[in-house]
């Protein structure tokens, strides 16, 4: 094992609270103070603002009009409008953004520079409270409001973000406490087609490793229609291998997929960072 998984199993490690019940719940969000400040994530300031409205769990527009988005997390938006779960947990999300950011002078970091399809800045929101910088991404993750996303893009800062995700799961914090929330099973279709278009966390046993045209197949069940496939462009096996995730080597063993499901024959998610899986067994 090396590469990115590596940095990934010590961060978790490293970053593990020592009462994450201690955090903070679903109904009154805290500063996680168990945690150490964040660093690997620190990256350089492209802006600052004031926050003006928050717009959803990981969305705000600053006083000067930018939108801005949490980088590398992702927090339930957008419900459909027959679907109370997810209009629940979405303004859960967004009284819990509320609750650190509104009103707040804001410092905006990249590691590169980042916008989504509509324009708005993918950053890492940093801002000062009782005389300490903290990252909203991180508290959010912490308090159980948001996943880490499908793109971080940077080994050490994916693994100090699982970690606040893990510790949350764990002590099934904020939206953990949620079944609507929760890891799904790989092996269970019909609730993996439920969850069509939406950002999901999937655990499950790979039963098999296949390629074909160009692309490798993780299989989670005997029956496409019935069960998770993840899939993997052969282009991109590379990275897989030098992060410690070689796809082929993961037949056999339980593993994390996070990703936006869709439907090709039966439930898919589409793995093209390595952060999106993780060696269930090891985290």
């Amino acid at each position: 094992m090396g590469g990115w998984a590596a940095l990934m199993i010590a961060g978790l490690l490293a970053g593990s609270a020592p009462d994450a019940a201690a955090q903070g719940s679903a109904s009154s969000p805290t500063l996680s103070s168990q945690w150490p400040p964040a660093s690997a994530c620190r990256f350089e300031i492209v802006g600052t603002g004031t926050v003006r409205s928050i717009l959803d769990g990981r969305t705000f527009a600053l006083d000067d009009g930018r939108e801005v988005r949490l980088a590398a997390v992702e927090a339930p938006s957008l419900p459909r409008p027959d679907d109370s779960g997810a209009k629940a947990v979405t303004a859960a999300a967004k009284s819990a953004l509320e609750a650190l950011l509104g009103g707040q002078s804001v410092q905006l970091r990249q590691s590169a520079p980042a916008t989504d399809r509509y324009g708005r800045m993918l950053a890492h929101v940093h801002f000062t409270r009782d005389g300490i910088e903290r990252s909203a991404g991180h508290e959010m993750l912490a308090q159980g409001y948001a996943r880490v996303g499908a793109h971080v893009g940077n080994a050490a800062c994916a693994a100090e973000l699982l970690s606040r995700e893990r510790a949350a799961r764990a002590a099934r914090l904020g939206l953990w406490a949620s079944p609507y929330y929760g890891i799904l099973e790989a092996a269970s279709g019909a609730e993996l087609l439920a969850s069509r278009g939406r950002f999901t966390v999937v655990e499950g046993k790979v039963l098999s490793v296949r390629e074909s045209g160009g692309t490798i197949y993780m299989n989670f069940g005997r029956r496409w229609s019935e069960a998770l496939t993840v899939t993997i462009l052969k282009r991109q096996e590379r990275i897989f291998t030098e992060a410690g995730l070689p796809p082929k080597t993961l037949q056999n063993r339980r593993v994390r997929v996070r990703g936006w499901v869709d439907e090709r024959n039966g439930p898919r998610i589409e793995a093209s960072h390595p952060e999106q899986i993780e060696i269930a067994e090891l985290n």
